[in-house]
């Protein structure tokens, strides 16, 4: 062999041994190890304090059947009962009632509902009262308008027994829209109004709705709720009072995704439909693992952490050259936004090498063949 091809033949071996040194070659993950180092170590690289690995087993899925989601409802929002009290505000129809003075007390008659005959509270918050004249009722409980007339009307009348109620509710309203069958407007009541009671009120879910995606806006601010939770695994957390001009917008079914990528059939997005997706219908709809490309010990799925957590990235690994370990797969709910990684195997990694340098080299000992022998 001319000097030419012993330096090609050389340099081939030379590459094929630095296969198992290239950046990113593969290695069996262990806790507190996942990446290799920028030197390229077949051993990797200590993980930053972003990062958690968990290893997907029976513990993780018993975890995962008592808490889904932590959402982690912020205080702000997660208000009692105890709580909530309306506040009357123009458009409310007040019923006054002054017992035993029936002419203080307008009659609804037959043909009369309350909310007809009732007080209107005009657009600058007040009443007109016999004997009391122009009252001022906006921002105030029925109980508070309750004892400023009593007081007031003392002074023509002995003793007077008052009672105020609401007859109509219009001033406040909260709004539900998206996917449910009945969108609109919804008035804010002196009952507490919660979450499941305004869907209730919108004529519940429709098919494409997402009951896992259901976005409140308060104030100009966001917050991400789950009615999933709620009924499925009773957490009423999730079932949080509503305010005043809320917005509540369900969510379609297709805006929720996971994502599949690696040596799979396929790497592509998936709807993860109203009852959610498990690891293995993921990995089955993009075909299922490239029986000669992948590593079924390197199976990951990568998930944003919880916002109390002290990392941001939580990292779950499957090990499933054990067939058993796909009822662990089957088992293990996604969550939107999810990434699933299937890893190629060393072999694989050793062919891709192998693809980019063989051309060149091909190319090079062609053209050192022609000049021997134009020299012959």
């Amino acid at each position: 062999m001319n000097p030419l091809g012993k330096f090609l033949a050389a340099g081939l071996l030379a590459l094929l041994a630095g296969c198992t040194v290239v950046p990113g070659s593969y290695h069996s993950p262990t806790p507190g190890w996942f990446l290799d180092d920028e030197n390229g170590s077949s051993e990797g690289a200590p993980l930053p304090d972003v990062v958690k690995v968990h290893s997907i087993g029976t513990g993780i899925l018993k975890k995962q059947d008592i808490h889904p989601v932590d959402r982690g409802v912020p205080p702000a929002i997660d208000l009692s009962d105890e709580d909530y009290h309306y506040l009357v505000g123009p458009g409310d129809v007040l019923q006054i009632t002054v017992w035993d003075h029936p002419e203080l007390t307008i009659p609804a008659g037959s043909l009369r509902s309350s909310a007809e005959s009732g007080n209107w509270v005009h657009s600058d918050g007040t009443i007109f009262y016999p004997y009391v004249g122009i009252v001022s009722v906006e921002g105030l409980r029925v109980t508070e308008i309750r004892d400023m007339l009593t007081r007031r009307l003392s002074k023509y009348i002995e003793d007077p027994q008052v009672d105020v109620s609401i007859a109509a509710f219009r001033h406040k309203k909260i709004y539900v829209t998206g996917e449910v069958d009945k969108p609109g407007l919804f008035p804010v009541t002196n009952v507490p109004t919660r979450l499941i009671d305004a869907i209730g009120e919108a004529g519940g879910l429709t098919e494409a709705a997402d009951w896992s995606s259901v976005v409140l806006t308060r104030n100009g601010k966001d917050y991400r709720l789950s009615l999933r939770d709620i009924y499925q695994y009773g957490n009423t957390s999730q079932n949080i009072l509503l305010q005043p001009n809320d917005v509540i917008n369900v969510n379609p079914v297709t805006d929720a995704k996971v994502f599949v990528l690696g040596e799979v059939g396929k790497a592509a997005s998936l709807r993860m439909g109203r009852n959610g997706i498990t690891l293995a219908e993921a990995l089955a709809e993009n075909g299922g693992l490239s029986q000669s490309q992948s590593d079924a010990s390197g199976i990951f799925v990568f998930r944003k952490a919880p916002l109390a957590a002290d990392h941001g990235i939580d990292v779950y690994q499957l090990n499933a050259k054990d067939a058993a370990a796909l009822v662990l797969a089957d088992s293990f709910t996604l969550q939107e936004r999810d990434i699933v990684y299937v890893t190629a195997a060393p072999l694989a990694k050793w062919n891709r090498v192998l693809s980019l340098i063989l051309p060149s080299v091909s190319a090079l000992y062609l053209g050192s063949s022609t000049e021997d022998k134009l020299r012959d």
